[in-house]
């Protein structure tokens, strides 16, 4: 004979109703993203989540990082690059909102690479470097007024000067200005 507890069991076992589980499921809201590098692609097809308290925002700085882009545009393929995409900068998040499933189209300006402005910068220190070599073949006059204790200053530290202090100039333009001067 078998027991009570061992039936009680054996019928759960077999109950052709399972037990009654609650389970919830939720879609997290996407935007299918076309995305394009400087008017040239789509050099990238890809469904982006999109975040935000309401859930339709595009979660702009992810695509940014992601693809090494400073900035992006929005994007029509026939008509080319329109405005920029705004965003949060705290939370990296589009300020204007999205539709689920939607196509978007996006446009990126790459970031600039730090090697070509010091490329640039060093080749023109070097022709204006030569360039003053070869035509002071002596020193001028004015220029002898400037020896420290007999001694020439090479032009190469010259040209270093006189670039170091134009780029210089250049972004700190607007520094007084900015601070109310």
């Amino acid at each position: 004979m078998i027991s009570l507890p061992l039936r009680i069991s054996l019928w759960r076992l077999t109950d052709p109703k399972p037990l009654n589980k609650r389970s919830v499921r939720t879609k997290v809201p996407e935007v299918e993203v076309h995305l394009y590098r400087q008017g040239k692609g789509p050099i990238a097809v890809f469904k982006s989540p999109l975040g935000g308290w309401d859930q339709d925002q595009l979660e702009v700085r992810d695509i940014l990082d992601n693809y090494g882009f400073k900035c992006i545009y929005a994007f029509t393929p026939g008509s080319g690059r329109g405005v920029p995409i705004r965003f949060h900068s705290k939370n990296g998040r589009s300020m204007l909102p999205y539709k689920d499933g939607s196509i978007i189209y996006i446009d990126g300006e790459p970031k600039d690479a730090m090697i070509k402005p010091i490329t640039r910068i060093l080749v023109g220190a070097a022709m204006i470097t030569i360039l003053i070599a070869l035509v002071a073949k002596e020193t001028p006059a004015w220029a002898q007024k400037f020896n420290v204790r007999g001694t020439r200053i090479p032009p190469w530290i010259i040209t270093c000067a006189i670039v170091v202090f134009t780029r210089m100039r250049k972004r700190t333009r607007d520094f007084l200005k900015n601070r109310g001067w």
